[in-house]
């Protein structure tokens, strides 16, 4: 008999892997860059530094008695982890509840001056009002005057590389990468599009990832599938507060819409259609506190289930939403991706730049080729994407599609 044990869960305590990098370095970093960004009182200065020393040194503390989500994260597993050390859980969990705790010692979720102040705010908006930016939105002009099919292309691959796509917006992810090292390790945007037919009147829902110049993309993208018909109503689900430093909230998406409709050209179009549709209901903003948990995405609250099993597909974007998607797990690169995300409630896509170590679905020369160019390093260093789809989980068949 094959077998069909779960890979192994991916924890943060081997010396020199990327997790315990992320965890040793990469959260103490955070840290300290938090606690100079904004000027922080002494008690919350006290309290980031607890938690720079709770990282380093101590274990995972329980969440106050009056905090409003206590028993929220008791149910993803506080009362297990507690008292453990940060890098003996699931990294995916310990990963998750450190940025819970980086707001607590902020007071984000007190009754203070600091209630509600994004810690991540000002990195933010460092990156989307950079001109770097404008470079990016300029290209938009002259995107205009491509073939339709082009235009999508371009625009998909802008929202699955982010600003690593500097929004040049290349047709071939390839670029000048040799072909035995693909920069797209897996490509399925066909049968993404044709999830998304021309006459196309569903709703198409979108799990965002990032803010500033990530969103940015991801945005354009929407106000483009609903201006062909492609959709007839997006719903972008962002976090409903401050998580992994970057992630978008509400308010990242509305600093996002005045970016936009402040630019000049294409952008500032594309940037009054999004507007209009947000202002008529076929572009509803989305949060769900499922969003900000520690669980795979398999462990989906129900409401959250019933909501997506009523999309024409989910693209779910980026590297953190990926590992939910299939579990963060020791997986072999060549288990089937359409296998590990059966359970998910509808069709489902995948849009992902490599930064960290889970990966699935690929074919077994292109694992050979990446590992012989360039080792495990393709894994983690973001100069490899990958569009993976599922259109029919569970044998579900999709109407129109």
């Amino acid at each position: 008999m094959p077998d069909t044990a779960p890979a192994p869960v991916i924890l943060g305590n081997e010396t020199g892997s990327f997790p315990h990098s992320v965890l040793a370095e990469r959260h103490p970093a955070i840290i300290r860059q938090v606690r100079e960004s904004l000027p922080y009182g002494p008690d919350r200065r006290r309290a980031l530094d607890a938690l720079l020393t709770s990282c380093a040194e101590g274990v995972i503390e329980p969440l106050p008695s009056d905090a409003h989500d206590r028993d929220r994260w008791a149910a993803w597993g506080l009362g297990t982890y507690a008292g453990q050390s940060w890098f003996d859980v699931p990294w995916l969990w310990s990963e998750s509840y450190f940025y819970r705790a980086l707001l607590e010692a902020t007071g984000y979720f007190g009754s203070g001056p600091e209630q509600a102040i994004d810690p991540f705010r000002p990195v933010k908006l460092d990156e989307l009002d950079a001109p770097a930016t404008d470079e990016e939105l300029a290209a938009l002009d002259d995107l205009r005057s491509r073939p339709a099919d082009e235009r999508a292309q371009a625009l998909l691959h802008g929202s699955l590389w982010g600003n690593r796509a500097d929004l040049g917006f290349r047709l071939s992810a390839g670029g000048d990468t040799p072909a035995a090292a693909p920069a797209l390790v897996a490509d399925d945007s066909e049968t993404l599009w044709s999830l998304l037919p021309p006459s196309g009147t569903g709703t198409l829902c979108l799990i965002a990832d990032n803010a500033g110049r990530e969103l940015v993309p991801d945005l354009l993208l929407v106000a483009h599938l609903l201006a062909e018909g492609r959709a007839g109503r997006a719903v972008l689900h962002v976090k409903p507060h401050p998580y992994y430093v970057s992630d978008a909230t509400p308010a990242d998406v509305l600093d996002a819409l005045r970016r936009l409709t402040g630019a000049p050209g294409a952008a500032g179009e594309y940037g009054r259609r999004l507007w209009a549709a947000t202002t008529d209901g076929r572009l509803t903003v989305r949060v769900h506190p499922f969003s900000c948990g520690p669980l795979p995405y398999a462990e989906m609250p129900g409401d959250l289930r019933t909501e997506l099993a009523a999309a024409s597909v989910t693209i779910v974007k980026g590297d953190l939403n990926y590992r939910r998607l299939v579990g963060d797990r020791h997986l072999p690169p060549t288990t089937s991706f359409a296998d590990l995300t059966d359970y998910f409630p509808g069709p489902v896509a995948a849009l992902r730049t490599l930064k960290s170590d889970v990966i699935c679905g690929l074919d077994a020369d292109t694992e050979a080729a990446l590992v012989a160019a360039e080792g495990q390093g393709w894994r983690t260093g973001g100069t490899h994407a990958l569009i993976q789809v599922n259109a029919a989980p569970g044998g579900r068949r999709v109407a129109g599609a």
